[in-house]
């Protein structure tokens, strides 16, 4: 079953179309790290523990975890025009409501809801890419769309500083709102609306199991170590989350039209991007959790200090992007990849030297460096993800990748959260040095798992992915 595609987008359109994309990214990038750094600033002024803002973050990569899995199938059942639009307003709206709340429980709902607009529009963002650009032209198109949305990432941080310095902690999610509205007149007007003449029926079972099993999962994460349910409850929900996840895989092993179709797995290169990514993320997606509270909480900098040490990781990751087309190219993506993943895991570690006496400027070139790997490492892992899937699996590839980045990530948040937690007395009452010790540890763990996560990649041949790498350099930047 073949898409129903429109006419070929115009020139103008096709060229604009990247940009269409990187509004949305740019609306969900901005919203996720103006919210790390007033981390310390809300949990405050909702009276909680730093540590339980976790659930404020990791709620709604969850929602997008369990949310995303249809996302493609909407996508061919109702077009990508009508399902990116109505993500964008579902997110926008959830923002308003996030900024008008004052309970940290509906904090975390509302923050839901927001993850089932960012849930489709991601992925259908990459899918009408992946639909509209030719194998040739993917790594620059991908590349040319992260850079208007890593100006979020950049100017993220230090406009969450300021906010909760000069206004209410609640404006952060406010500023989202004429975002959404600029990204809905950019839809209607040069988003192509690829769709397919039949789909299949929705697979409810599948999606039960799955999304059951996947926040079980998930709630045992986050309270664990909290004392809140006893290791035998918590055994026996892990447990019950187990076999709804191992049912789902021995469902989609016997259904035509499963919610993920798990036989892409069979393709080398799109089971090495994805797992690969899956074990990655666990160790380097709660980095972006810890370093408020390492700046704020732990070394006494402001908001506004804390914002502008972050800055530098995007300003890497944003500044060098025009180079990775060429350096997959030269390398390959298995060298790129084992390297890379490795060099990661050491910077995280070299994190744990981060104390009272270092100086600025060995942090901003620790946190530099980290930036640029960090994108080097999804955009190699995301574009290897489409090597060797024909066009009918390019909305199930999708789905599963977008699905299982957001799960990662997700599991880092709480992972980052657990481990420090792990070397901290008492979570709720403790000092800086306290917070430095228990971060610092975090970080040692984060980094051994992120090396740990570069054996995923040895499977992958010296060619694997040349498909999307050749010819990058000769491509027109737009």
């Amino acid at each position: 079953m073949t898409p129903s595609l429109p006419l070929s987008p115009s020139v103008s359109s096709k060229r604009l179309l990247p940009w269409v994309v990187a509004v949305a990214f740019f609306m969900e990038s901005l919203d996720t790290t103006i919210l790390n750094t007033a981390v310390p600033t809300i949990a405050e002024a909702l009276k909680v523990a730093p540590l339980s803002m976790k659930s404020v973050l990791a709620s709604y990569t969850l929602s997008l975890a369990v949310f995303i899995p249809i996302s493609g199938w909407m996508a061919d059942r109702f077009g990508t025009r009508r399902v990116f639009a109505s993500a964008i307003g579902i997110f926008t709206i959830a923002s308003f409501l996030c900024g008008i709340t004052s309970d940290i429980h509906m904090l975390v709902a509302f923050r839901i809801l927001q993850g089932c607009g960012g849930a489709m529009m991601v992925p259908v963002g990459r899918l009408t890419l992946v639909r509209t650009f030719a194998r040739s032209e993917l790594v620059r198109a991908m590349s040319f769309v992260a850079i208007p949305a890593l100006i979020g990432p950049m100017i993220g941080p230090i406009a969450g500083g300021l906010i909760v310095g000069y206004f209410h902690w609640s404006v952060i999610f406010f500023v989202n709102i004429p975002i959404g509205l600029f990204g809905l007149y950019l839809v209607y007007r040069h988003l192509p609306d690829y769709r397919k003449e039949r789909t299949y029926p929705l697979d409810v079972i599948g999606l039960i199991l799955f999304s059951s099993g996947i926040a079980l999962l998930s709630y045992v994460l986050e309270v664990f170590g909290e004392h809140t349910l006893s290791v035998r409850e918590m055994l026996g929900l892990l447990a019950i989350s187990t076999l709804l996840l191992t049912g789902y895989g021995l469902h989609a092993t016997n259904t035509a039209h499963p919610l993920l179709r798990l036989t892409l797995f069979r393709i080398r290169t799109f089971r090495a991007a994805v797992s690969g990514s899956f074990f990655t993320r666990l160790g380097i997606g709660g980095i972006p959790f810890l370093f408020p509270l390492l700046y704020q909480v732990g070394l006494g900098f402001t908001p506004i200090q804390s914002g502008l040490l972050m800055m530098p990781q995007a300003l890497a990751a944003m500044g060098l992007k025009m180079a990775m087309p060429g350096i997959l190219t030269r390398f390959g993506y298995r060298n790129v990849l084992i390297s890379n993943t490795v060099m990661l895991g050491l910077l995280i570690l070299l994190f744990a030297t981060i104390g009272v006496g270092t100086p600025v400027w060995l942090i901003v070139m620790q946190v530099f460096c980290f930036g640029f790997f960090t994108s080097l490492q999804y955009t190699s892992m995301n574009t290897l993800v489409y090597a060797d899937v024909t066009e009918d699996q390019t909305s199930s590839a999708s789905t599963i990748a977008s699905t299982m980045q957001q799960m990662s990530i997700s599991f880092g948040v709480a992972s980052a959260s657990l481990a420090t937690a792990f070397f901290i007395p008492d979570r709720f009452r403790f000092d800086a040095a306290e917070m430095i010790h228990g971060i610092h540890q975090a970080f040692l763990v984060l980094g051994g798992l992120t090396i740990l996560s570069a054996i995923v990649f040895r499977g992958l041949k010296s060619d694997d992915g040349d498909t999307v790498s050749r010819h990058q350099v000769m491509l027109p930047v737009g």
